[in-house]
């Protein structure tokens, strides 16, 4: 984590931005709840200031700031994108930046009425996202692998919290994303993080796609979860008709990887629920659903 004794405010901000962004400092501030890696404000209508407050942070940044502006001309839904840098200081050591403001409520806080439409939504954005991806994109170093190499974390994951009903369900459909083939093709470009806390939603659909710190080249199957952790219930099927570049492999391994993100969210979740530092208790309901729809 960053520094305990740097608290950071909203006078913080605002005297780092009179500092070094003069310009923006006249702007409204506000804290915005949530966020995991960054603490974010949003500032004025069209702004946010993302301060890093864990060790990764910066990284994750300076691989937005590096990516997202190559990315996001063809993307179909909003991302952020970077405006400004932060330099570190006496006042905060570490790099920081301003990027544009994605309005929409983020999924976790609300729900997906247009359940069609979100899923076309997510198969155009996954579709323009997953190109082959140049020799120099990020690779990362705790997601993207094959899931029989990931067992341990499942096995970890799965014995904290799986639902006693849901246990026999879920184990069966990590055991069949463990023995589906690999991934064949070239590493494509994958988001890494889609879950409900890092999409917005508009007019009960999905409207932005946030917090690309953790994208990486590999296997699309890592975002294509999404199809269950992300939409509703009976969605998926016309998800994955509309991306109509999945073979039946890579959905058995994106349905293993959703059942392991369901109960990541699910134990985050119940860490919020006993107020352990970086619990969210809005995961919780969400990788619950998430494990539904994954055996429905």
């Amino acid at each position: 984590m960053t520094d305990p004794e740097i608290e950071i405010t909203a006078d913080l901000v605002h005297d780092l931005l009179a500092e070094q962004h003069p310009d923006l400092a006249g702007l409204a501030l506000r804290e915005v709840a949530g966020g995991w890696a960054n603490h974010m404000w949003r500032l004025g209508d069209e702004l946010a200031v993302r301060m890093p407050r864990t060790d990764g942070a910066p990284g994750l940044q300076r691989t937005e700031r590096r990516w997202l502006p190559v990315l996001a001309p063809r993307l179909p839904l909003p991302v952020p994108g970077p405006v400004r840098i932060g330099a570190p200081s006496a006042r905060f050591p570490k790099p920081w930046t301003i990027m544009t403001w994605v309005p929409g409520e983020p999924l976790d806080h609300t729900s997906l009425s247009r359940g069609d439409h979100a899923a076309d939504a997510l198969a155009g954005f996954l579709t323009a996202l997953h190109v082959a991806a140049p020799e120099d994109a990020p690779v990362s170093a705790d997601r993207g692998d094959h899931p029989k190499n990931c067992s341990d974390g499942f096995d970890h994951f799965f014995h904290a919290v799986v639902p006693e009903d849901l246990a026999d369900g879920v184990r069966a459909v990590w055991d069949d994303a463990v023995a589906a083939p690999e991934w064949a093709g070239p590493p494509l470009w994958v988001h890494g993080d889609l879950h409900p806390a890092n999409v917005v939603v508009s007019d009960g659909t999905l409207s932005g796609v946030l917090d690309f710190g953790d994208m990486f080249a590999g296997d699309p199957a890592w975002d294509l979860a999404a199809a269950w952790v992300i939409l509703p219930t009976g969605a998926a099927a016309r998800f994955f008709d509309a991306y109509a570049q999945a073979d039946e492999g890579t959905i058995r391994r994106a349905r293993g990887l959703a059942a392991l993100k369901g109960l990541v969210l699910m134990l985050i979740g119940r860490n919020g629920d006993r107020g352990l530092p970086g619990g969210k208790p809005t995961w919780g309901p969400a990788g619950r659903a998430a494990l539904d729809r994954v055996l429905s």
